[in-house]
């Protein structure tokens, strides 16, 4: 019996049960890592996702619907909301109510900023559920990820359509008139001269987002005339020359980026055939587009609509001052002006002023104070 006792004391056989034991539960665990972790990754970021978008939707309501509707029911929250619960966390919705959209100073001190915030939590009762976690006593984990959008001045553009028209200036002529009149023939500033201020000066009178609505026609200038709404056409950029590449440019996207300020030779002849060409080819991309008198709002089933596209404004004044100094009556691009296509009557193109999105071109200067198009991007 002693024998025997000595025998099963020395005995190792067995032991790979205990280490095929201590190995499953080794492995047990591995397994609980990969799954329920590498789950509440893929969770934060469709939550991050969701965040994202629902910034994005916020800013570009402040630029399209109302930059000064705030409030819990305005487009600009309710835009921020439903499309960040739109995009599902982990196959639900995120929990995002009013509270969580809220309007961050950007550092330079506009009020242009929207940050939106999305949770999965104990506390907002939806919670991520884990896998194996339960049998460690985790049955869930919270989830939450926050956004931030601003819609900023923009210092650059694409789509510009290749017809022109001057910035609006202070007019002083008695009586007032549609023309700028500021130089005589000989150069010499005029008696009650008009006055155009660029940019960023401090009395800018052009165009705005607080135009947005008005109605706009606009027409082939004639001879030397600076007019209110006349358009000189415009040789874009490209190796093309001709109708066929200016009637191209105004059915179809330009993509080159033109930032301000922007030197612009004009085409030979006033284009009109072909511009008025451009433009029902432009109207049939949708057909169905009109203007909502009572939102201020495009309304189409294209997002964005072709029919809204950016109009280079040139500064009347430089131009003016080169025709009567002898100087290259070239056109110096200031701005641009959002515009929605309604249609056109004879040689006449009309449309509405509306809000148009631009990009930041790192190659070029800051944007002007008083530039019309918003880049609409994150920044945290």
């Amino acid at each position: 019996m002693r024998i025997r006792l000595r025998q099963l004391r020395r005995d190792e056989r067995g032991m790979s049960f205990v280490f095929v034991g201590l190995g499953f539960m080794a492995f047990f665990a591995a397994t609980t890592l990969a799954i329920d972790v590498g789950m509440f990754m893929t969770a934060r970021s469709q939550a991050q996702n969701a965040a994202d978008a629902g910034a994005l939707a916020g800013a570009t309501a402040l630029v399209f619907n109302s930059y000064t509707n705030r409030t819990a029911g305005g487009p600009v929250v309710q835009s921020a909301i439903n499309t960040a619960m739109a995009n599902a966390v982990m196959g639900s919705a995120a929990s995002v109510q009013p509270g969580d959209v809220t309007f961050p100073l950007g550092p330079t001190g506009l009020d242009n900023r929207v940050k939106v915030e999305v949770f999965r939590t104990s506390t907002r009762s939806n919670p991520v559920t884990t896998l194996i976690g339960p049998i460690f006593g985790i049955n869930n984990v919270d989830i939450w990820a926050t956004a931030t959008a601003e819609a900023s001045p923009a210092n650059a553009t694409t789509c510009v359509k290749p017809f022109m028209i001057p910035d609006r200036w202070e007019e002083n002529s008695v009586p007032p008139n549609n023309t700028f009149d500021r130089y005589d023939n000989h150069g010499n500033v005029l008696p009650n001269a008009d006055v155009y201020y660029p940019p960023g000066h401090p009395q800018y009178r052009g165009w705005s987002v607080n135009d947005k609505g008005t109605l706009l026609t606009i027409r082939a200038g004639t001879g030397n005339n600076v007019e209110s709404s006349f358009y000189f056409s415009w040789k874009m950029p490209g190796w093309q020359i001709g109708g066929d590449f200016y009637r191209e440019n105004i059915a179809n996207c330009n993509m080159t980026v033109i930032s301000v300020p922007y030197f612009m030779i004009q085409e030979p002849g006033n284009k009109v055939g072909e511009t008025i060409q451009g433009i029902e080819l432009l109207e049939d991309q949708d057909p169905t587009a009109r203007w909502d008198d009572v939102n201020d709002v495009v309304v189409s089933p294209l997002s964005p609509s072709p029919r809204v596209f950016p109009i280079p404004l040139y500064d009347p004044d430089y131009y003016q001052d080169n025709m009567t100094h002898g100087r290259n009556a070239d056109f110096k691009m200031v701005n641009w002006v959002g515009f929605f296509l309604e249609g056109h009557t004879g040689n006449d193109v009309y449309g509405r002023i509306a809000p148009i999105t631009g990009v930041i071109d790192p190659n070029a200067g800051p944007a002007p104070a008083g530039t019309f198009p918003m880049a609409i991007r994150l920044v945290q």
